[in-house]
């Protein structure tokens, strides 16, 4: 995840710190491949408006609170977090740890009417937005399993549609211009297209290294795949 196109800008204004945020790819088995639970949001939104997007949001003070999660999982997921800002100090990262998860948790229930397990959930992926943005997001990404009876429904406003789609075919039809995908989005689906399974993703070896996209790379990434269609 490092070939985002770069171009740099001058900046004269203050960086915007970035606000914590959770977001969940949650996966499943499809005769066709795999496939990803996705939401389409309006065009009105003040942040990736038009885009398609997986479950998720802000990290709320309320996500601090009211969760007990097992030790031994909250210390997996510090491990796997610990190049991240949330790792950066040892003494509260397994609180910041299970604030994150609490918040993946919460949005997937508010935006997709989906109780999952904590167990089900695995840290994938850190992308912090670019300097040069006036709202900034410091995302983490969770891969996740429902279970197999469990059914995603579409219950955000911030979305006009919500569906399971063939990850290849997102990819397909972004490729064509018939939907607009922001870069982490882009590259993570990429990534997991590579899979064969859920069960293949879980079980895979994998690191997060947080990616801190350069100044300019939004514009260049939405030029860069306009210009390819």
């Amino acid at each position: 995840m490092t070939d985002l196109p770069k171009q740099e800008f001058p900046n004269h204004t203050p960086v915007a710190e970035p606000r914590l945020a959770a977001s969940v790819i949650l996966l499943r088995d499809a005769p066709g491949g795999l496939e990803a639970f996705v939401q389409h949001r309006v065009s009105t939104m003040d942040f990736a408006a038009g885009m398609v997007v997986f479950p998720g949001g802000r990290v709320d003070a309320a996500d601090k609170s009211g969760w007990d999660y097992p030790t031994e999982l909250l210390q997996r997921h510090v491990a796997d977090w610990h190049q991240s800002s949330i790792g950066a100090d040892a003494n509260v990262a397994a609180t910041s740890a299970g604030t994150v998860l609490a918040a993946a948790i919460r949005e997937v229930n508010e935006e997709a009417g989906l109780s999952i397990d904590a167990d089900n959930l695995r840290p994938w992926a850190n992308w912090i937005t670019p300097t040069d943005m006036p709202k900034r997001f410091d995302t983490y990404f969770y891969v996740a399993k429902p279970a197999p009876r469990a059914e995603p429904q579409h219950q955000t406003t911030e979305a006009w549609k919500s569906l399971w789609m063939p990850v290849d075919g997102i990819l397909a039809a972004e490729a064509a211009g018939t939907l607009k995908l922001m870069p982490p989005t882009y590259f993570l689906l990429k990534e997991i297209a590579g899979f064969t399974s859920v069960e293949a993703v879980w079980s895979a070896p994998h690191t997060v290294v947080p990616v801190l996209a350069p100044v300019g790379s939004l514009a260049a990434f939405l030029k860069e795949r306009e210009s390819r269609r």
